[in-house]
């Protein structure tokens, strides 16, 4: 009898253990929702390279853009497009204290999956610090570089969940 009683609570525990998540999209966080962009970058005349960004926020996913002006050519000549290329990467955000962390991979304009080509591929990960948030401005922080990012909001973006 006790045999049986071990392995009914066994199944019991291994019932209520697991929890199914639910097939739609998190809702993310309301004062990051919308479209943001970086009008300039600071000292930019002085740096030998520099990117410009702009992220759509919908959810808790995210799509950024990204404008890069190089003085100095890290890729083959074809790729060098006169030192400005774009490049562009989508997946989703967490907000944790002051502190937003995108996790995501590096695609093609249409946000569709780039396994080769110019530029970056692979994975995306960045975080970076909130140093202020306003209703229609950002000021981010890289924590891989210590740059500046002022983004303003473009379009404001009400968040709908969709089906995963």
């Amino acid at each position: 009898m006790p045999k049986i009683l071990v392995q009914f609570l066994l199944i019991i525990c291994i019932i209520t253990s697991c929890k199914r998540l639910p097939d739609i999209q998190g809702s993310g966080v309301t004062f990051f929702q919308g479209v943001w962009k970086q009008d300039s970058v600071a000292n930019s005349n002085t740096l030998l390279s520099y990117a410009q960004h702009k992220f759509k926020i919908s959810c808790d996913s995210f799509y950024v853009d990204l404008t890069t002006h190089s003085k100095v050519n890290y890729y083959s000549d074809s790729c060098f497009n006169n030192g400005v290329w774009k490049e562009y990467a989508k997946g989703i955000y967490e907000v944790r204290n002051d502190t937003i962390f995108l996790t995501g991979t590096f695609t093609k304009e249409n946000y569709k999956q780039k396994i080769s080509g110019c530029y970056q591929i692979g994975q995306y990960i960045k975080s970076f610090k909130v140093l202020k948030s306003q209703k229609d401005r950002l000021v981010l922080e890289s924590t891989d570089n210590q740059r500046i990012i002022g983004l303003v909001l473009k379009e404001h973006i009400t968040c709908v969940p969709k089906s995963l």
